[in-house]
């Protein structure tokens, strides 16, 4: 066997192994950068927390976010509803309140135009099964856990039971958020860096 065949043995590997780990890395900071990208530039939206059922408190190290705007009423639906069982997302525009908080003006199975001083935010995909009336459209925006530190969870529970949490999020232009903040009365307690 000559020189130039075992070396062409041992490159082959070396090389695909150097391109698996090249594509693992750009994967990576491709997620990492998008993330980074909606908390740099999104639009900054605050959002009221409801209560959650105790016996789901805290699983492991993140506790566990339910929002007013996760419960979509009927009458705030545009466009109809679906007429079978399907999977869907749902699009929601959000106004800003006098006390700061934003909530749910309109919605929509299709997605919304942008307008005036709204934000659009879009569900996280689910299956929709239709009933007769339309009932009340329970949504997650991928923004319902916020990992803490060990042991840290327990202030955060007691604060979003007693309705004293609020969590600030900012939203990109095709609707995704990321939590950018939590407040315990309106004082910031976590901020979520970019990196």
């Amino acid at each position: 066997m000559s020189g130039e065949t075992q070396k062409s043995r041992w490159l082959n590997p070396l090389l695909a192994a150097l391109l698996v780990a090249g594509a693992q890395t750009a994967a990576l900071g491709y997620m990492i950068e998008s993330r980074a990208s909606i908390l740099r530039s999104g639009r900054e939206v605050l959002l009221k927390t409801v209560p959650v059922d105790p016996r789901d408190l805290l699983r492991g190290d993140y506790v566990i976010l339910s929002y007013d705007i996760s419960r979509i009423e009927p009458e705030l639906f545009t466009g109809g509803f679906p007429a079978e069982e399907k999977e869907a997302q749902i699009y929601v525009r959000l106004e800003q309140q006098l006390d700061g908080f934003w909530t749910v003006t309109q919605a929509a199975f299709q997605p919304l135009a942008a307008a005036g001083d709204t934000v659009v935010l879009r569900s996280l995909p689910f299956v929709y099964y239709p009933s007769t009336p339309p009932a009340p459209v329970n949504v997650e925006y991928g923004i319902e856990r916020f990992y803490v530190p060990e042991g840290e969870g327990r202030t955060l529970e007691e604060a979003r039971n007693a309705e004293a949490l609020s969590v600030d999020v900012r939203v990109d232009a095709g609707g995704k958020a990321q939590i950018r903040e939590i407040a315990v009365n309106g004082s910031p307690v976590y901020e979520e860096p970019l990196y």
